[in-house]
């Protein structure tokens, strides 16, 4: 008898030798069987069959009986197996849920983790958004709001602080939004469109998102790292509010897209 090659994987990832599946399948087809049946029906091996036998009886999946004074081999019904098995994998699982969580040392949260797979930045950042507890302080551009746009709508959904700057005019309007308004000259500076979430005050992801979605960034719990993502982020929206009321007087001041206030290393205004 061939089996179906994706049941005996099945079985073999539940701790099943490939001449144990085959066996207990051999025995589902055709019951009860002798020894020698089972090995001519699963094609294994005369020499290896009472060792399998022997290995799916402590296993409890098969029972032996004797006919006509003969050794038989019956299945277990796979529903009791397959029950059994969950609730003997639940227990062991929650034991090692508590004993390893009671070995495991004191979380070493200094580490910053490098991150140059865009894929791999947006499950960051879905994953802190989704963990996301109080609140979620947030720098995006719109190609990265649309990946995000429904984790960040279903965080809002509970009240939660929100605070988003977003480079370019917001689609949607999910918690307090600040429109940066010099997208393109930012954009042209860096080289790339820029991604910072900061959540809770407790973790954070910088990146910079280049042509290719080619990634530079960073994730780490590191308390300075955090503090500086943070510190980033509130600046950014108290110069959005300042933009916000005071526009035209800051381009009096300074220029078209704020030019002179934008270089750091001069403070002088327009002439």
């Amino acid at each position: 008898m061939v089996v179906n090659k994706k049941i005996t994987d099945s079985l073999i990832q539940l701790g099943f030798s490939k001449y144990e599946a085959k066996t207990y399948c051999s025995l589902l087809v055709q019951n009860p069987a002798t020894a020698y049946e089972v090995a001519k029906e699963s094609f294994i091996p005369t020499s290896k069959i009472y060792e399998v036998l022997s290995k799916l009886l402590e296993k409890e999946v098969i029972i032996e009986i004797v006919d006509n004074n003969k050794k038989k081999y019956i299945p277990v019904d796979p529903k009791d197996f397959i029950e059994r098995h969950k609730i003997s994998i639940n227990v062991i699982t929650d034991y090692l849920a508590s004993s390893l969580t009671s070995l495991k040392k004191e979380e070493d949260i200094s580490y910053i983790i490098n991150i140059k797979d865009y894929n791999y930045l947006i499950d960051k950042a879905i994953k802190i958004i989704s963990n996301a507890k109080i609140s979620l302080l947030i720098s995006i551009w719109k190609e990265e709001m649309k990946c995000l746009e429904k984790h960040l709508l279903d965080f809002n959904k509970y009240n939660k602080k929100l605070s988003i700057v977003h480079f370019g005019k917001p689609e949607v309007d999910i918690g307090q939004v600040f429109h940066h308004p010099i997208e393109d000259t930012l954009y042209s500076e860096k080289g790339g469109r820029g991604l910072v979430i900061v959540s809770d005050s407790d973790e954070a992801l910088m990146g910079t998102i280049y042509q290719d979605n080619k990634v530079n960034g960073a994730f780490s719990r590191n308390k300075g790292f955090v503090m500086m993502a943070e510190d980033y982020l509130k600046h950014d929206v108290y110069i959005m509010k300042i933009v916000k009321r005071f526009n035209n007087e800051l381009i009096d001041k300074f220029g078209d897209n704020y030019k002179l206030l934008r270089n750091v290393f001069k403070d002088e205004e327009v002439t």
